[in-house]
């Protein structure tokens, strides 16, 4: 009897979220797969968010939910892999709290194929950064951990320090739409080192979820004052009004 295989009956495959067993590493029980709220059909081609209809307009001009349409988002096209809600809620709150980086190979595919759209040949992924005393305490980056999933599944090059946060920010729960992008003004910069990586090239940015869009705002704008030709965004997770 091979290793693999000892293993496996001593320590059989278990579902990411509730931990009940299942057939494949890296997987979903039959339960959680219906409650996690993967994001298909017609979406915003700005943040991802599901949109009204089954599929996008026939002669391929790109929708946008009304929040896209009132902001000026300084990325082109963005896509999540989910709503950040049921089971979704617990894998990201499990990666990003809870060392549960096993979850990300999952991620990579899942925001593979959300994001696949939207990919450009020869982009770079970089993450949304933590800020020094938050990687210290966390010990990782969960943005970093799916920029490196994605990375694996795409092909495409990773930078996991292409940008840096300048200052730590302060928590954006509770506040509202002005006082989340006003907290993140100048919030984020690029790195003194890695310049040279972007000028004239298309970067895709990676976070774990995104709210109002005001960290991903922060960090594209740095990217394109450094030279990047254009930015794209993917998240795992969208968080999204109930309509």
């Amino acid at each position: 009897m091979g290793l693999q295989r000892v293993l496996r009956l001593l320590y059989p495959p278990q579902c990411l979220a509730c931990e009940a067993r299942v057939e494949t590493e890296h997987a979903l029980c039959p339960a959680c797969w219906r409650d996690t709220p993967f994001i298909r059909g017609c979406v915003c081609d700005a943040c991802g968010v599901p949109l009204p209809g089954e599929e996008a307009a026939p002669d391929g001009t790109p929708a946008h939910c009304d929040e896209c349409l009132r902001l000026a988002r300084p990325w082109q096209r963005g896509r999540a892999a989910m709503l950040y809600d049921g089971a979704a809620r617990r894998l990201v709150l499990g990666l990003k709290y809870a060392d549960r980086l096993d979850i990300a190979p999952a991620c990579g595919r899942w925001m593979a194929a959300a994001a696949a759209p939207i990919l450009r040949p020869a982009a770079l992924i970089a993450p949304v950064p933590l800020h020094w005393s938050r990687l210290v305490r966390r010990r990782y980056n969960q943005s970093a951990v799916l920029a490196r999933a994605l990375a694996a599944e795409t092909g495409l090059e990773v930078c996991p320090d292409l940008l840096v946060r300048r200052r730590r920010t302060p928590s954006q729960e509770g506040r509202d739409l002005t006082a989340r992008f006003l907290n993140m003004e100048e919030a984020v910069g690029l790195h003194p080192r890695r310049g040279g990586r972007i000028e004239g090239r298309s970067v895709l940015l990676v976070d774990d979820v995104m709210t109002s869009g005001a960290t991903l705002a922060a960090a594209a704008d740095a990217c394109l004052a450094g030279g990047a030709a254009e930015v794209d965004v993917a998240v795992l997770a969208r968080v999204a009004k109930a309509r």
